[in-house]
């Protein structure tokens, strides 16, 4: 999930969708807020061990694997749409009692294939870089980061929607991937935008998990032909994520499109999903 949201394009959501923990990822957070006792311990349990994960693989993809993304974009990118196109009819079969018969639905699914190619086509500064400096702190710009933590989070938790791709239209992925960096390098001037990015993210994240998981539990064949739309949609914004990178590259073409790679990804998605049908039977 870290390393799927720390990639313009790629939504960690997505990757809980397609391996089968995303509705327990939904309402483990919700039992954390509104739960019993026992309810919010052992949500507690299985957030902390998916946190402590999601922190790990995210420092190695900022501290590590961000440059291998940049001279391997296309290789990543084909990898991706490998697990995003090999994952939906394992989806679709997974839900099939709530798809099954209600087509008129499908308009859900164009909606969710319009909202990120829409999200992706007019990203003000893809290619372009940003100016933004997260050392010079002022009101308006802690408030810019703090709503855009809260905007930021909600995509990550909702699949297809990529993070990264709105932190980038709002200018703020590569400031505060160099600000992570920085503070690694005990570098504390970016330390304060940094703590009001997390605040962010933690207010957002309580805040969109009830409508989210109201949505799955009262009107799920809807939420779910929605959700497919976006993991749908996300195909374009993989494709079009080299240009988003600190050194902009062209959009993958047929030409710079891995197919060995793209195998691999729906190679690594059957090894996974094979992994969790054991963990079940078990």
């Amino acid at each position: 999930m870290a390393i799927a949201d720390s990639v313009p394009g790629v939504s960690g959501g997505t990757i809980a969708f397609l391996l089968g923990f995303y509705d327990k990822f939904i309402g483990s957070i919700n039992n954390i807020l509104s739960g019993t006792k026992e309810q919010r311990r052992n949500s507690l349990k299985f957030i902390l061990k998916l946190g402590i994960g999601w922190v790990i693989g995210f420092l190695l993809s900022v501290l590590i694997l961000s440059s291998f993304f940049q001279s391997n974009i296309y290789q990543i990118s084909s990898l991706f749409l490998g697990l995003i196109i090999f994952s939906i009819p394992i989806i679709v079969m997974a839900e099939k009692d709530c798809l099954k018969g209600k087509y008129a639905n499908l308009i859900f699914t164009a909606i969710g294939i319009i909202i990120v190619c829409l999200i992706t086509y007019y990203n003000p500064v893809s290619g372009e870089g940003s100016s933004i400096d997260l050392t010079n702190i002022s009101l308006p710009l802690t408030l810019y980061v703090f709503i855009a933590a809260i905007i930021t989070i909600s995509a990550m938790v909702l699949p297809g929607i990529s993070g990264s791709t709105l932190l980038l239209a709002m200018g703020l992925y590569l400031p505060m991937i160099m600000a992570i960096k920085e503070v690694f390098h005990l570098n504390m001037e970016y330390l304060p935008m940094l703590l009001v990015f997390a605040v962010g993210l933690v207010a957002g994240i309580f805040s969109v998990i009830k409508i989210v998981k109201y949505f799955l539990d009262k009107h799920r064949s809807q939420t779910v032909y929605l959700i497919i739309g976006l993991m749908i949609g996300s195909t374009y914004a993989i494709v079009m994520g080299a240009t988003t990178l600190e050194v902009p590259q062209p959009a993958m073409t047929l030409q710079t499109f891995h197919v060995l790679f793209f195998i691999l990804g729906g190679v690594i998605l059957l090894g996974l999903e094979l992994m969790k049908r054991r963990m079940v039977s078990e």
